[in-house]
């Protein structure tokens, strides 16, 4: 774990501090002072502070509650049985703060910054099955006199040996301190410190949440999407209250329908779309209504300009989305069969997947399989194995033919393949659309708010206009339509 030099060409960018110098740096700052408490993994974050040299000055206290009963009798017992969840990690970090403060005299240690670390983690089990995931977190201050600041992520771990695993969860505990400490101040370079010494193959990071004093401008969503920008992760979620929420709590054991778009901006055929399609899925068997969750994605795949993202653009359309009481999902998916199997990943319900004509027609063009040894066909195998449905909304074509799962056109090598599907009940046409809404394309919407042209309201959802004129989102401006209007 020696120091880790980035180039960019030939010319040194950056020098990455080794581990040892990370932890011996924290224990030399005479004023951070904290305990550590780690559950389900050993102690593998406070041993390099030991390791390191000069602990004593920072180390109050460490332990390791390991035992169910014990941990119950420190930090209370949790009502749904669970250890290795966000509530648990909270409450140890809450209670370690406390205990610091309560036998530690401010009149004795007036220059000291107090800190709790925490994790709880299930690492891989015997069978290797499930390959364990964890929460980790630290609760500290920059300043003696103020509130404390929290940062607290999620993991999951991808290496299938349990001391590789520890050994890993110990080193992305120092980046996290060093970066809470040393860090702070730019949130997104923190975000990318704690894979330092890591590789993205040693873990996934799929949610992070700042909150506190020094991060009360950090939204915390945008930093969700450096996640998935960054390959953290695959995929992040929004709640329709706009706050970042695990994917796995949330998609667990679910019916799940997806709709896939741009969403720029949102328009009525989006929500007819959401409409009639979830109204014919609530129709199939073995799906529940309580049980069912309807999740509009947007892939980082097509947000990509120039290589860049536009993360305010971003966040307009997934603003817009919530207001409407939607779940949203930020992904780096490009291909359906990947959105699919990364919802298999938590549930074995029926899924579905609620798409126009153009959509489906991509779907079957073999470009985008080239990758794969077993070329579209294995796409199809993912996308289908499952009780999995497409709900197709039709459009019209240039010279204002409507079409739909009877008429579209596919490649000639294709057709045979569409028609096994078509036959086998794996795409049905949404019949009672509201044919108004055929008119209607995002795109034609967003040039008409660019360029100040009238009109374009009515063809987006109830208070949406207001939201985008407000704001002045996807480049209105109240100047633009003036000008068109005079």
């Amino acid at each position: 774990m020696g120091t880790e030099i980035k180039l960019k060409g030939d010319k040194v960018i950056e020098q990455i501090p080794s581990i040892k110098d990370k932890a011996l740096r924290i224990n030399l700052n005479e004023n951070i002072y904290g305990t550590f408490a780690e559950i389900g993994a050993g102690q593998e974050t406070v041993r390099h502070f030991f390791r390191s040299g000069g602990s004593s000055g920072t180390i109050a206290k460490a332990m390791s509650a390991y035992d169910k009963d014990f941990s119950d009798a420190v930090y209370g017992v949790e009502s749904d049985g669970r250890y290795v969840t966000e509530e648990r990690l909270k409450k140890m970090l809450t209670l370690e703060g406390q205990i610091i403060e309560e036998r530690l005299s401010r009149e004795k240690h007036p220059t000291k910054l107090f800190f709790s670390y925490a994790n709880t983690v299930a690492t891989i089990d015997f069978a290797k099955q499930f390959k364990g995931h964890g929460w980790v977190g630290i609760r500290y201050q920059i300043e003696p006199d103020e509130a404390y600041n929290e940062i607290i992520l999620h993991i999951r771990f991808k290496e299938t040996d349990a001391r590789l695993q520890q050994e890993t969860l110990g080193i992305l505990g120092v980046n996290l301190i060093y970066g809470a400490f040393y860090k702070y101040n730019d949130p997104k370079r923190l975000l990318r410190y704690l894979y330092d010494h890591l590789d993205k193959d040693q873990l996934e990071i799929d949610t992070i949440n700042f909150s506190g004093p020094r991060f009360a401008d950090v939204d915390n969503r945008l930093v969700s999407l450096q996640l998935v920008k960054n390959g953290m992760t695959d995929a992040v979620m929004f709640n329709p209250e706009g706050k970042n929420i695990l994917p796995a709590s949330i998609l667990y054991k679910k019916n799940l329908l997806a709709l896939r778009g741009s969403f720029r901006p949102v328009t009525k055929v989006n929500m007819d779309m959401y409409e009639k399609s979830l109204k014919m899925f609530l129709e199939e068997n073995k799906v529940e209504k309580d049980n069912t969750l309807v999740i509009f994605e947007i892939t980082l795949s097509n947000l990509r300009s120039d290589g860049e993202i536009d993360e305010r653009d971003f966040m307009d359309r997934a603003e817009l989305l919530c207001s409407l009481g939607q779940t949203v999902m930020i992904s780096n998916f490009q291909e359906y069969y990947k959105v699919v199997e990364y919802f298999a990943n938590y549930t074995k319900a029926r899924m579905g997947l609620a798409m126009g004509v153009n959509n489906l027609v991509d779907i079957f063009d073999e470009k985008y399989y080239r990758h794969l040894s077993g070329g579209i066909l294995e796409a199809f195998g993912k996308l289908f194995y499952r009780d999995m449905k497409v709900f197709l909304y039709p459009m019209l074509d240039d010279n204002g033919v409507l079409m739909d799962s009877n008429n579209l056109k596919v490649h000639p090598r294709m057709k045979e393949l569409y028609k096994f599907f078509k036959f086998n009940g794996k795409v049905v046409d949404i019949a009672d659309y509201d044919p108004h809404n055929l008119e209607v394309f995002s795109r034609e919407v967003l040039k008409m708010i660019n360029q100040g042209k009238p009109g374009w309201e009515p063809m987006l959802p109830s208070g949406i206009a207001e939201i985008i004129k407000e704001h002045h989102l996807f480049g209105y401006h109240p100047q633009k339509e003036l000008e068109q209007n005079t």
